[in-house]
């Protein structure tokens, strides 16, 4: 039996970054073996097994062979005569595709220090064509290491397996995955670059891809191109260190861009009401979790009115915070103004403008909550006030609270 460290553990100390978990390849081994020594089975599809003390995972070296369709559809091959090499020759790239022996010195047997050197994300063979779940993981790899490109004849197998309708076949759960990971990357941007380039964002996300050549008013948003306007507030979230919900609203707050009537353009009226629809859909298709969706939904309805906030009047101000649930929720509306300013700064020459907004709406957030709307409730009970009654006296409280916070 030997041991080997593999993958993003080898990939990371070659390029002097922090890694994460590591995982390991047993060459030689039975499962038989490993129950022996004390490590504890956790593979439902192939043999990996916990460590006894570290936990980390360890997995007998395997081959894979294509039997259907989608991320489910392979045979796999475990046995002690399975080689390192073999193990190696399944992965998706050639820099995840290195192992580390226990005396330290680097296995790579298909060029991954070469690649890690020029900056490429290259396939390590064709078999990466078996595996739709490969592409999301490259364009992830993109957004992470934003200075690498993609291998000529890699992009083109991907054109390739988008053609042939490979993408189709991905289930919603591992699609989500891998873009929620891609969106917390440091280049979120380059995520969508990848998945545009190869065709696979169309097949996905047509809602975000379709977005590409649509006109704005070029006196409001200078790079004019929506797709363009997009990528760049993207990358805004991830600069200000949005959530992952901060972060997928931004993706979502403009999809009803892509389907305004012609006749308006480069006007957008409404796109509001268009992308909140839209966004369900892709919530419903993807299982987009909850905090995610609704956070979404907010910033995609009200993140024009959020923007022109500093012409409203106190009652103005108090019918937005109502809209949105800031009351009951005023932490997820504080991520919804950090979305806010991630679109308004997301544009040509204003990525350091400043955002009063967001102060001025936290600050009448703060106001309204410190209403002590319990006394009032009392007060306006003994009055004989019943409903909508009582609620009307609240709101009075909270607008004459925010007129006299200067509102």
């Amino acid at each position: 039996m030997k041991y080997f460290l593999v993958g993003g553990a080898v990939r990371d100390r070659l390029l002097g970054r922090p890694s994460g978990d590591r995982d390991w390849v047993v060459v030689g081994a039975t499962p038989e073996n490993m129950g022996a020594l004390g490590y504890l089975p956790v593979g439902k599809d192939f043999p990996v097994f916990l460590h006894p003390q570290t936990k980390e995972e360890y997995a007998l070296a395997r081959t894979e062979r294509k039997s259907g369709h989608g991320y489910h559809g392979f045979t796999v091959h475990a046995s002690p005569e399975v080689t390192l090499e073999e193990d190696l020759a399944r992965r998706d790239l050639t820099i995840n595709a290195m192992a580390e022996g226990e005396a330290g010195q680097v296995i790579d047997p298909y060029g991954g220090q070469q690649d890690l050197q020029a900056r490429v994300l290259r396939h390590v063979s064709p078999a990466f064509a078996e595996d739709p779940v490969r592409i999301l993981r490259l364009a992830r790899f993109a957004a992470r290491f934003h200075d690498f490109s993609v291998a000529p004849e890699t992009m083109q197998l991907m054109r390739h397996m988008v053609d042939a309708g490979e993408v189709d076949h991905l289930v919603a759960e591992r699609v989500w995955q891998e873009l929620a990971r891609g969106l917390m990357e440091a280049l979120p941007s380059r995520m969508f670059e990848v998945l545009r380039a190869c065709g696979a964002l169309a097949r996905l996300l047509p809602e975000v891809d379709r977005l590409w050549g649509v006109p704005q008013r070029a006196d409001y948003h200078p790079e004019v191109d929506t797709g363009v306007h997009l990528m760049m507030v993207l990358d805004m979230s991830a600069r200000l260190q949005g959530s992952l919900a901060v972060r997928f609203a931004c993706l979502g707050h403009d999809l009803g861009k892509g389907t305004t009537p012609a006749d308006i353009l480069p006007r957008h009226l409404g796109h509001e009401g268009r992308s909140v629809q839209l966004l369900k859909d892709v919530n419903e298709r993807l299982r987009v979790p909850i905090d995610c969706r609704e956070l979404a939904e907010v910033v995609a309805r009200e993140h024009g009115n959020i923007h022109r906030s500093n012409e409203f009047d106190a009652a103005a101000v108090l019918r937005l915070l109502e809209r949105c649930d800031a009351f009951r929720k005023p932490q997820r509306f504080r991520e919804v103004l950090l979305a806010c300013e991630c679109d308004a700064r997301g544009r040509l020459g204003m990525d350091d403008t400043p955002y009063p907004q967001a102060a001025r709406l936290s600050l009448a957030l703060d106001l309204a909550l410190a209403v002590p709307t319990a006394d009032i409730a009392a007060a306006a009970q003994q009055k004989g006030l019943k409903g909508e009654g009582i609620g009307q006296a609240i709101a009075q409280s909270r607008i004459d609270a925010l007129v006299h916070g200067g509102f």
